[in-house]
């Protein structure tokens, strides 16, 4: 992999990152043609994570031309993980490295693909995704088979869920065999298919499917969450940070009335209430923010039951 061709593709990568946040793609087109003229390898997919900075240049876009060439784009380097050699190249400078040899296996034989993936830092599959030597998965021990058709098509759905937003192109990860990890550590935990295990395993599809929550299915695909982490998490762990943010300021404001109704309130005729503009009212005051800032004062009519506050 040359060292000029990386800094140029991160070069481009951060470019488009900045278009995408900007929702502003002049120049993408560019940017892409560039790219076009690249040699692409497997390696250099993985190492500038190049395939996500033109997928989303390709959502936020409305030129029809940016659109077309970064799907091209996005199609040709699909083909290096799903042709067989497609990582020819890497494996080979990957190889150079390693003072132990490595041996390569027939392509195609249950046997030499088994002991692939023990012997070596990559294994190779005819008619699935080539795993790349530096991915964390490696290091998990490969799923058993199974001819139970429930868990099957369990298997075949956190695959596709693990394939949404296309995160896997760039990552290099083997989804299926991800999807056969997690759906055999829930298998374990229950020991049966029941409506606990199905339950199970629609949670980690609904999550991982999430739009909105891309970071958790791309720590998945990464290695940084193991296969049996994933099986276990809880909602709570699953969620965006966008809602566990929205879960601690739910938290905060119910200490808050907590405290509202455990001090009581002093009632005053100093303050007017908004709706029946009577004046009985209880009013609470709470450090809401940072103790150089001033409290936060709660009103509660007691005549209608209108709530306000202020500052």
């Amino acid at each position: 992999m040359s060292k000029k061709e990386e800094e140029e593709i991160i070069r481009i990568a951060k470019k488009m990152d900045k278009m995408a946040q900007k929702k502003n793609g002049a120049g993408a087109l560019d940017l892409l043609k560039e790219l076009r003229s690249i040699p692409m390898t497997l390696e250099l997919l993985q190492s500038t994570r190049i395939g996500m900075s033109v997928n989303a240049i390709r959502k936020q876009s409305t030129d029809e031309e940016v659109t077309a060439l970064a799907k091209s784009l996005i199609k040709s380097w699909k083909k290096l993980l799903d042709e067989p050699g497609g990582g020819e190249k890497s494996s080979e400078e990957k190889r150079k490295e390693q003072t132990t040899p490595v041996v390569s296996p027939a392509q195609g034989s249950p046997e030499a693909k088994e002991e692939s993936s023990s012997s070596s830092n990559f294994s190779s599959k005819s008619d699935t995704t080539e795993v790349a030597p530096n991915m964390l998965i490696n290091n998990f021990p490969r799923a058993p088979s199974t001819s139970d058709s429930i868990r099957l098509k369990c298997r075949e759905m956190l695959a596709n869920a693990l394939q949404t937003g296309e995160d896997y192109i760039a990552i290099g990860a083997d989804c299926e065999e991800l999807g056969a990890q997690i759906e055999e550590s829930i298998f374990q935990e229950f020991k049966n298919t029941d409506m606990k295990y199905k339950n199970r395993v629609r949670s980690r599809i609904s999550n991982l499917k999430d739009m909105k929550n891309p970071n958790l299915r791309r720590t998945v695909l990464c290695g940084s969450v193991s296969p049996e982490r994933m099986a276990k998490m809880t909602a709570e762990e699953m969620a965006s940070d966008e809602l566990k943010e929205m879960r601690k300021n739910l938290t905060k404001e119910a200490v808050r009335d907590h405290q509202m109704a455990t001090t009581g309130g002093t009632q005053t005729d100093l303050f007017t209430c908004g709706k029946c503009k009577g004046k009985c009212c209880t009013y609470t005051q709470v450090q809401t923010r940072s103790a150089d800032e001033p409290m936060t004062t709660f009103v509660f009519c007691n005549q209608c039951g209108n709530r306000w506050k202020f500052c």
